[in-house]
């Protein structure tokens, strides 16, 4: 037996770990599983390339609760240690085991899955644990160790009579942690954290019913078997001509199991230079609210869990996807700062970018269609991706789509050559009318058709922010909404319809409408416009009410949040029933006229609700009676 001091840089580091080292305290199942995983893949190797002489079999990781005794056991059946390597490994704080067999073996074990990079991993355990004992037996004939520190710098180094490969760490679990000693507990934290381990994690057995013979010869048996609570060959690590639509499911209802409706596609991932990484992302429907979406994708790092929160790895347009991402590149326990400082983490958001433009790209080109069918449950990603990276917005050119209200599906380039002709203003720009609701617009995109204009249908949430992006990147095009003008305004040709009102009318008809209508909420303008237009017509300019909405989605820098709502109320000279108004000799009866021609404008653009929408319905009583 020996004893001695655990080589640290100071005397107080095991208050340090049980405070500092990870900002939550359950990460030390991970730390342990990850350190018996590496064992177990070291010895794999090892027989791999017959250094080891011993049968690597199906071994298994153990862990098994015992509550009485207050004891949580974690057991491999891998490398094992020397009491020599013990001394090395456990006793110098700091320096990581599988970093130096990475090194020793970097040629042929590059690709084992080996996880270790830090070696404070096994210390992680002290957080919860008041005493720690290691029983070790490795692959080579030497004697097992037993290995036990209370908690401070003082240790016990002595023999064992295991003679079975492998590795036990004993906890003794504090009284301040004994959450750890209910097994739902230690099942909730295999299942998050270790979930798709390479090797298999036994953590007791389970009852199970099979079925023998056939026909009448059938019978029920109860068996007893391991319970493996992880799954060791995840679809991510699998090769995608290796995997169906129906294994892309499957591991999705696997990832997410009260997801009810199955993913409109996935992007399986693959790459090894110049970083490792692996991964499945999936596209869901879509809702409209870009806040609720997000910490769905899954961090791995070699098949362990690292976090959901993966801002700064994958692009945040992204996050609203679901999936798994897997590299060993990127840090177990790092901060986000630190994240979005590294290289490596850069260059896979870049790569997943691309990766992802590609694949929508593909599809949109194998399958139009299809990919029609889909554009309103995936078109708040790629809309948001076209604001936030301007390599994906270059990319999304070829496939980003622009809906009409009549139901076409067009690209940029193919709306810009079928509007061309119709809808090029006097000055030579190409406007593009839209409508962000066909039920509360339909007047206004009807007048628009009559034109012989198209008018598309663009309702998202950053609506506002896309448009504002893409006016300043194509060249000499323009949007504006269908009820931001009357449409003779929105794309002004040379010709102009002449007015059949005298100016001395003009103003008296304004004095006469300004009269009736609030003048703090809405702006008189007489046009001359087709008698056949509408009489009065309620517009909002397309950059005050662009500006509101951005603001409310963030962004639109100091407009729109305290904006007053504003409205240009247009009234066609031209109309007959604007003649009538004139005409009229009584001013209650004009007022009531303009207030019911108003009032009417108002209902088209959902504006009329409460005591003026009752007001309203009374008096139209009153007119037709």
């Amino acid at each position: 037996m020996s004893t001695g001091k655990i080589n640290v840089a100071v005397e107080n580091i095991f208050p340090l770990i049980k405070k500092f080292l990870y900002s939550d305290h359950e990460i030390f199942l991970r730390e342990l599983i990850s350190n018996a995983t590496d064992a177990t893949l070291k010895l794999k190797h090892l027989t791999q390339i017959e250094e080891a002489k011993v049968a690597y079999n199906n071994p298994q990781i153990e862990v098994k609760v015992d509550k009485k005794a207050k004891k949580l056991h974690i057991i491999d059946q891998g490398v094992g240690m020397t009491a020599d390597e013990v001394n090395k490994y456990i006793n110098e704080v700091a320096f990581s085991g599988a970093e130096e067999f990475l090194e020793q073996y970097k040629d042929s074990a590059k690709d084992s899955g080996i996880i270790g990079h830090f070696g404070l991993g096994f210390y992680s355990a002290f957080m919860v644990a008041k005493k720690v004992e290691i029983i070790s037996k490795s692959y080579k004939d030497e004697p097992a160790a037993h290995w036990s520190c209370d908690g401070s710098p003082e240790f016990t180094l002595e023999k064992h009579d295991k003679t079975d490969r492998g590795t036990e760490i004993i906890l003794h679990i504090d009284k301040d942690s004994k959450e750890f000693l209910e097994e739902s507990k230690i099942r909730t934290l295999l299942t998050k954290y270790n979930k798709f381990m390479p090797i298999p994690i036994k953590l007791g057995t389970k009852e199970i019913t099979k079925t023998e013979g056939e026909g009448e010869d059938a019978k029920e048996i109860k068996e007893v078997v391991d319970d493996i609570i992880n799954n060791p060959s995840p679809a991510w690590i699998k090769k995608p001509t290796d995997l169906e639509d129906e294994d892309y499911n499957s591991f999705y209802r696997e990832l997410y199991p009260m997801q009810f409706e199955d993913p409109l596609f996935q992007i399986h991932l693959n790459v090894d230079y110049p970083f490792h990484l692996t991964g499945i992302l999936y596209f869901p429907k879509i809702t409209q609210d870009l806040n609720v979406q997000k910490d769905r994708i899954q961090l791995y790092q070699n098949q362990v869990f690292v976090t959901d929160n993966v801002e700064g790895i994958v692009p945040e347009f992204l996050t609203m996807l679901r999936g798994v991402i897997d590299s060993p590149d990127i840090p177990l326990n790092v901060s986000r700062s630190y994240l979005q400082a590294d290289g490596n983490v850069k260059k896979i958001s870049n790569y997943i970018t691309r990766k992802v433009a590609d694949k929508l790209k593909s599809l949109f080109k194998k399958d139009r269609k299809s990919f029609q069918d889909k554009w309103n449950d995936i078109k708040v990603v790629i809309e948001y991706g076209m604001l936030s990276e301007d390599k994906f917005f270059e990319k999304a050119k070829d496939f980003a789509l622009y809906p009409t209200t009549s139901g076409e599906y067009l690209t940029i380039e193919e709306l810009k050559e079928k509007t061309k002709d119709a809808q090029t203003d006097k000055d030579g720009k190409l406007v593009q009318l839209y409508a962000s609701n066909v039920d509360e617009q339909h007047a206004y995109i009807e007048a628009a058709k009559a034109k012989g204009y198209t008018v598309l249908l663009l309702d998202s949430p950053i609506v506002g922010h896309l448009l504002q992006k893409l006016e300043t990147s194509e060249e000499n095009i323009s949007f504006a909404r269908v009820d931001a003008d009357q449409v003779d305004k929105l794309i002004v040709k040379e010709d102009t319809t002449p007015s059949k009102l005298s100016e001395e009318n003009q103003n008296k008809l304004k004095s006469l409408v300004e009269d009736v209508v609030p003048q703090t909420t809405y702006t008189v303008q007489l046009e001359s416009m087709d008698s056949q237009a509408m009489p009065f017509m309620i517009t909002q300019p397309e950059f005050m009410r662009r500006m509101k909405e951005m603001q409310q989605t963030g962004g639109g820098g100091m407009f729109g949040g305290n904006m007053p709502e504003m409205y240009n109320l247009i009234v066609n000279v031209n109309h007959p029933l604007v003649s009538q108004i004139l005409e009229t000799k009584t001013k209650k009866k004009q007022d009531r006229l303009i207030k019911q021609s108003v009032d009417l404008a108002r209902l088209s653009q959902n504006l009329l609700k409460g005591e003026e929408l009752t007001s309203f319905i009374n008096r139209s009583f009153e007119l037709i009676k």
